[in-house]
């Protein structure tokens, strides 16, 4: 490519409206407005013709995990697969492929598509080594007898603080191991080298070129659920210029521990300043875990079961470490599932600083009286819209358990929109599709996207809470200029003087039936104006 690139021959997503063409130099858009006028500022451009498609900023994910989406795409990944035959077939392709393997680990397994939610270790010890296999939704893992051997878990094994070792009728292991209690086995799994780590991030940031992601937060950058701390790779592909994606790391907060850690935190952050691509400037808080384990955290009882989940953190404790990493100047970054922990997560930021752009992740269940505090605390909405549908594991694990009126409160997009709460938006990837043009079908349809492996699910066209749906504008503006605010990105917005970091996709998503959005794809990807990912290629 040429220092000026003009686009051209297609609409342009602007903050106001839409434009014709866009006028790129040394990297940064010099110009936006009518073709003919770019035209004539721009003689010797080299010419992208949109082709009638749309030119939008480049989309940033705001909750995503790529290191461990790129490790698992090179061990079994059973994330594009579904049902128990599927599943043991690629394993069992896997470990014919892999002798020299003395485990056999990755992910990607649904629970939907076991009774209960819940596999077993019996349908692995066809195997003749250790299984370590995460859940797809990284809150749980499947490992067979040998594994639970091995990491001698027996039924007088005592359940984790932050976890749960599911067992047979008798008291035995399962084979189920819920939130702390993977690390028992994911500890003991081979450890990836150095250079294996890094190889994933460089190959997930290719992957997500190729869908037009520019930027990202990653959500978990620390040790987690038997992985190992992305940090140090992170720190050497941003050093080597390797890493051209704009990145935040949000530094996982260990719920083992309390305020002594945090001084370490200041440490880690430390370590990436002065970087161009990477800052570490955001802190994890998980605060509960999930709702079809039962581990999310909720003020009723779940129907059926009974309980109300798992506030990893101590909520009085909460407020106190939050209110320190605020006045350090850190963001916090919440997962938040069920009601409780939401309001948790909001009482603990009452009285932080607006200026560190504190945001709350997932945010499933929230009741009608805490949707208005997002906008009045500052608290952005961090939206993982694909999960917003009817699919097996909405309707057969949460919806019975939730109960009609806490079900009628999942996903309040729309109502946290007429409240004026700032949105972004994140895919949690390899929990879910890291492709955005899926995620914004969801939340304007609040249907399967027709490429998800839940297409054909029987009500899956069915719009799950209709009234929650936003509007295509407000999704992709959630996708790019909000998540690009929270990362504190210069780009995400396409305007004069901001970088060229921008995508070309293949129709123009506004011009199509809104049922149709999933079918829009990505062409081209441009980052500081080189192009990254050129699909016509392929």
């Amino acid at each position: 490519m040429s220092s000026s690139i003009l686009f051209r021959g297609g609409r342009v997503l602007t903050p106001g409206g839409f434009a014709e063409a866009v006028l790129v130099r040394d990297g940064v858009i010099a110009a936006v407005g009518a073709e003919s006028d770019l035209v004539r500022l721009s003689p010797g451009a080299e010419p992208v013709d949109l082709r009638g498609g749309l030119l939008t900023p480049g989309f940033v994910d705001a909750h995503i995990h790529p290191v461990q989406a790129g490790l698992e795409r090179a061990a079994c990944d059973l994330a594009e697969i579904y049902g128990l035959d599927e599943y043991l077939a690629r394993i069992a392709s896997f470990a014919a492929a892999h002798p020299e393997k003395t485990w056999i680990s990755g992910g990607g397994w649904d629970m939907a598509a076991f009774p209960g939610g819940l596999p077993h270790r019996t349908q692995l010890d066809f195997l003749d080594r250790p299984a370590y296999l995460i859940q797809r939704d990284h809150h749980a893992a499947w490992v067979n007898t040998r594994a639970l051997e091995l990491a001698g878990i027996t039924k007088d094994t005592p359940d984790p603080a932050d976890g749960r070792i599911e067992r047979d009728p008798d008291g035995t292991p399962s084979g189920v191991l819920h939130e702390g209690a993977m690390d028992l086995v994911g500890l003991l799994t081979p450890r990836p080298t150095a250079a294996d780590v890094e190889a994933a991030l460089l190959e997930a940031q290719q992957y997500l070129f190729a869908l037009g992601v520019t930027g990202w937060q990653d959500a978990i950058v620390g040790s987690y659920a038997g992985s190992d701390d992305q940090l140090p790779a992170y720190l050497s592909a941003a050093s080597s210029g390797r890493l051209k994606a704009r990145v935040v790391g949000a530094l996982w907060w260990d719920r083992a521990r309390g305020a002594e850690q945090i001084p370490e935190l200041l440490e880690r952050r430390a370590r990436a300043e002065g970087l161009d691509r990477f800052r570490a400037t955001s802190v994890k808080i998980m605060q509960d875990g999930i709702a079809e384990n039962f581990t999310a955290a909720v003020i009723e009882p779940y129907c059926r079961c009974g309980g109300t989940g798992l506030s990893y953190v101590d909520p009085e404790l909460l407020k106190g470490y939050v209110k320190e990493l605020d006045a350090h100047g850190f963001q916090v970054h919440f997962h938040a599932i069920g009601e409780r922990a939401v309001r948790e997560a909001l009482d603990a930021l009452t009285g932080t600083s607006p200026q560190n752009r504190h945001h709350i992740a997932h945010l499933q269940i929230v009741t009608p009286q805490d949707v208005p505090r997002f906008a009045a605390l500052g608290v952005t909405a961090n939206l993982q819209t694909l999960w917003a549908t009817h699919h097996a594991q909405m309707d057969e694990l949460c919806i019975p358990y939730l109960g009609e009126e806490r079900s009628a409160w999942q996903y309040p997009f729309a109502d946290l929109v007429r409240h004026g709460t700032r949105l972004a938006a994140g895919s949690d990837w390899p929990v879910t599709s890291a492709d955005p043009l899926q995620a914004v079908h969801v939340a304007v349809n609040r249907t399967e996207p027709g490429s998800s492996v839940h297409a054909s699910y029987p009500t899956a066209q069915t719009p799950f809470l209709p009234g929650q749906s936003i509007d295509l504008r407000t999704a992709l503006t959630a996708y790019t200029a909000g998540s690009a605010w929270l990362n504190r990105s210069p780009a995400g917005v396409i305007e004069e003087g901001r970088p060229a970091d921008l995508v070309v996709l293949d129709r123009d998503p506004f011009a199509l039936d809104p049922t149709d959005i999933w079918t829009t794809g990505v062409r081209m990807t441009f980052v500081d104006g080189e192009c990254v990912a050129d699909n016509t290629a392929r």
